[in-house]
């Protein structure tokens, strides 16, 4: 997997590529130090992964990843915490916090990995066929029979949507508003712009979270006085 690294701090830079030696899986083909110059090396060589700071001068790193293509993965590095709901926004894979402890990095990276894993399998799961209480997933020349009920969540992924049940993932070409718009809104709802839940299977929920899995889902501020409306108001009556 081709990435690059764009950073404006020389330091951190250096620190990403010494943790990146440990991943045999992963080619680092650039290193830039602002995202214009980056921007115009990835219009002319496409790359799987970007490791990205948020303040730099010039363009940042959410305005950068604006203008990146449906199979560009990101990771965010950063130094400021409060940018990490918007990450989520861009539809990042993942979002760390400097200083970068080893671990956590080792993480997100098996993360990315996952990820491109299942975009691969986009090509064989093409679209999807509501009934009443099931959907049909197309992979390769026959249809997988979904339950509603057994969907956790739905993660968007630029064109994608990623389907998490207990033990399975499952992606297909299609957008996260589009398959919104087919399901029975009395058990999913939407919580932010990458992510819809299940109701019946959260395990818990605050102001900016809920859990699912034992993942925490972030709450979108657009979206949080819809979800305790209908978590809170509605399941009360």
């Amino acid at each position: 997997m081709k990435c690059i690294i764009i950073d404006d701090e020389p330091l951190a830079r250096k620190g990403v590529m010494l943790l990146l030696e440990l991943h045999a899986e992963l080619q680092v083909v650039g290193n830039f130090n602002q995202a214009t110059t980056a921007l115009d090396y990835i219009r002319l060589n496409p790359v799987d992964l970007i490791f990205l700071d948020i303040h730099m001068p010039g363009l940042n790193g959410l305005e950068f990843a604006r203008q990146l293509g449906k199979n560009t993965m990101i990771i965010f590095i950063t130094a400021h915490a409060e940018y990490a709901l918007d990450s989520y926004e861009v539809e990042a894979i993942d979002y760390l916090v400097k200083p970068i402890q080893p671990a956590r990095f080792n993480l997100a990276v098996q993360k990315a990995l996952a990820y491109a894993d299942l975009l691969k399998q986009a090509s064989l799961s093409t679209s999807l066929e509501f009934t009443a209480d099931f959907l049909f997933v197309r992979s390769e020349r026959q249809y997988v029979k979904v339950a509603l009920q057994d969907i956790f969540y739905i993660e968007g992924l630029k064109d994608y949507v990623i389907l998490h049940l207990a033990e399975q993932k499952i992606i297909t070409a299609m957008n996260l508003k589009k398959i919104h718009g087919q399901l029975p809104l009395d058990f999913f709802i939407r919580v932010s712009k990458s992510y819809i839940v299940n109701v019946t299977h959260i395990q818990a929920f605050d102001n900016n979270n809920v859990t699912i899995l034992d993942k925490e889902i972030p709450i979108g501020s657009s979206f949080r006085d819809a979800f305790f409306d209908r978590v809170i108001r509605k399941g009360s009556r």
